[in-house]
């Protein structure tokens, strides 16, 4: 019976280039079983096959994406019944958010090499348990999807922009990201306004508990990762969804920006600046749309999405 399960997407970017290597690993050691899919759409089948061979671990490879569909569908599809084996994700995509905050680095290869030395020493000390953000759009009864990054407000166009404008032209992924967010910001600072940078957002409603938010944000972050993004430490946010909201000023847009070159962010409150957790988060306003793991959701004119949390789900971490 094999050891490892791996899912590939060889449509996924970073598969291009590496996936004949990661062919070839698999095929010189059995123990790992390898079914590649030609769309996220076929992953529902790919985990009824997997779920029969009981394998100690599935290892993901490919995108944000896919991610995302293989999270959904094994907690959310029963193929597994009570037994889900933990997650490795391997790094992969533009992003690889998911598979950082679980220490892994390099590439796919490298990744799964480390891995198959991890389950046939032991898994246990490997084992981490993480939270996943469960989005719905508030009517009862309907599925959610899961995920562990959500973006909104310009957040979310300018992740659209990045994928559409700024991925095609072959930079690397973290000057790509660079980029995007010099133009998010130079926008606001300058009222540029064109075909593509974020228009000055409609009002949006933030809640959370017992508390609210409501104005025109530039940003809108919402995640249960470890790694939270500029470094602000996880205890700050109170909550198993921490969610960072940023309005659109660009005062506060300045005072972050400094905030963050010293390494003080959410050391002390900023106007503007809005550190919050909770349970359940509900976005509201117009027709909210976020980006999360890299795919996008919109609600309905007047209606909301909806952010709760998962039980915790195993994962693999691969660091040290």
């Amino acid at each position: 019976m094999p050891v490892i399960a791996l899912l590939s997407n060889p449509r996924s970017t970073g598969n291009l280039a590496i996936l004949p290597q990661v062919r070839s690993f698999v095929a010189a050691h059995p123990n790992i079983f390898h079914y590649e899919v030609d769309s996220i759409d076929e992953v529902p089948e790919a985990l009824r096959t997997i779920a029969r061979m009981k394998p100690v671990v599935l290892a993901i490879n490919g995108g944000d994406g896919t991610v995302q569909k293989a999270l959904t569908e094994m907690h959310l599809g029963g193929h597994f019944g009570g037994t889900i084996p933990p997650v490795a994700v391997l790094p992969n995509g533009k992003t690889n958010l998911i598979a950082l905050d679980l220490g892994a680095h390099g590439d796919a290869l490298g990744a799964l090499r480390q891995l198959l030395r991890i389950a046939e020493e032991g898994m246990d000390p490997h084992v981490v348990n993480r939270q996943l953000i469960a989005l719905t759009d508030g009517v009862a009864g309907s599925r959610p999807v899961l995920g562990m990054f959500l973006g909104g407000a310009g957040l979310a166009e300018i992740i659209l922009f990045c994928r559409n404008r700024i991925y095609p032209l072959g930079l690397p992924n973290w000057l790509s990201h660079f980029l995007a967010a010099v133009a998010l910001v130079f926008g606001v600072l300058l009222g540029i306004r064109t075909d593509w940078l974020p228009e000055k957002q409609p009002r949006m409603r933030l809640t959370r508990g017992d508390g609210r938010q409501e104005g025109n944000f530039l940003l809108v972050m919402v995640t249960t990762l470890e790694r939270i993004a500029l470094n602000i430490r996880p205890g700050k946010f109170g909550g198993a969804l921490r969610m960072m909201a940023i309005e659109q000023n660009p005062i506060t847009l300045i005072r972050i920006a400094f905030e963050v070159i010293i390494g003080r962010l959410g050391h002390h409150s900023i106007g503007g600046l809005h550190l919050q957790g909770g349970d359940v988060i509900r976005i509201e306003g117009g027709r909210p749309s976020v980006v999360m793991d890299g795919e996008i959701f919109q609600a309905a004119n007047g209606g909301s999405i909806v952010l709760t949390t998962t039980a915790p789900v195993s994962f693999v971490r691969l660091a040290a």
